[in-house]
């Protein structure tokens, strides 16, 4: 990478009690959230659940009813999105059709009337980085999805933004290709030190790709953390059922007497588990094929090297990964080491046990 091209100059972002209704929708409520310097963080949750309209506040495109943004010492909220330094990265890449990707990547500079020189150095810096430099005499209509996400990505970072903001940028790409992207916008993110907010709905993009990542629904933030944090302590059962593919295994029920019941289902659990309504989870990857809780193999299917195995107990749909060959149709057993099981309270808040 050139040593021209600006590092480390990401601002830490904090968002206090930003809040946003349309109408009668609580779409975002109240969010106390912080972003460090440099970091990449992920907003994952299903559709509606507010990850896209915080993006927008932060952005200024949405105004919001409450709360405040900085950016550093520097308070935005009030700020036209213009004044706020920030680059934007959209799901549709919203490129210029009868512009060429270098007159796409150099639009913004234009705006700002730099010298021709300025500009065509700044262009062909950040398209060498993202390597398309090859590439920026032809129109977007000539260019692969990939590499019109790339121009897409050196458009907001050519003006050295202080925040990166990704909506769903991968969401266009083929699957061969997101993967080579998710590592590409990674490493940009990390060679520039911008700090950076990515959009997605894709778990596995934001395990992947984030320092941090912040799960939402139903508009408000259910946990905020490291992605090995979020898939072994899940703040609750939505992050649980949420994180991690197959999803967490869970079953209601009751705590009673050294035993976790749900219908005809009986899991010892340590005498020490306090009593009562409950919700007990356990991972597919923890469940072991041989023990004392019988089942019926309902289907497996061949995952490379694991076995997804989908049993029935009980009455309960338990799902298995497992290394091994094919099972043959019939009865099962299966064990849950009750040092990998995740207790939940009847309201779905993590219990520490």
């Amino acid at each position: 990478m050139s040593a021209d091209v600006r590092n480390g100059d990401g601002v830490p972002v904090s968002l206090r009690g930003l809040a946003k209704r349309f109408g009668s929708v609580e779409a975002l409520k109240p969010l106390d959230l912080d972003i460090a310097a440099g970091e990449l963080v992920a907003f994952l949750g299903p559709s509606g659940c507010g990850k896209t309209t915080t993006l927008l506040l932060i952005a200024g495109i949405y105004k919001a009813d409450e709360g405040e943004v900085w950016f550093a010492d520097r308070r935005v909220d009030g700020l036209h999105p213009r004044d706020r330094d920030v680059g934007m990265v959209f799901q549709s890449y919203a490129l210029y059709p009868h512009l060429t990707l270098f007159e796409n990547i150099a639009y913004p500079l234009r705006l700002k009337r730099l010298p021709d020189a300025e500009v065509k150095r700044r262009v062909e810096q950040i398209a060498e980085v993202l390597s398309i430099a090859e590439q920026l005499g032809r129109r977007p209509s000539q260019v692969s999805g990939g590499q019109q996400q790339r121009a897409a990505i050196a458009r907001a970072q050519v003006k050295e933004p202080s925040v990166m903001l990704l909506d769903e940028p991968l969401s266009n790409l083929d699957a061969q290709i997101r993967l080579q992207a998710r590592g590409e916008i990674r490493r940009l993110q990390k060679e520039l030190g911008v700090t950076s907010v990515l959009v997605t709905h894709d778990q596995s993009e934001a395990l992947a790709m984030a320092d941090r990542v912040a799960v939402f629904r139903d508009g408000a933030l259910h946990q905020f953390a490291a992605p090995d944090e979020l898939y072994a302590r899940p703040a609750d059962a939505f992050v649980a059922s949420f994180v991690g593919f197959p999803p967490m295994n869970l079953f209601d029920g009751e705590v009673v007497s050294g035993e976790f019941v749900s219908g005809g289902l009986r899991v010892p659990v340590p005498s020490s588990w306090p009593a009562g309504p409950a919700t007990l989870g356990i991972r597919p990857e923890d469940v072991l094929l041989e023990g004392e809780i019988e089942g019926e193999l309902l289907v497996y299917e061949p995952q490379g090297r694991d076995l997804l195995v989908t049993a029935s107990v009980s009455g309960h749909q338990v799902q298995v990964l497992s290394p091994g060959r094919p099972l043959e149709a019939g009865s099962l057993t299966l064990s849950f080491p009750w040092e990998r099981l995740h207790l939940f309270d009847a309201q779905g808040v993590r219990l520490e046990v």
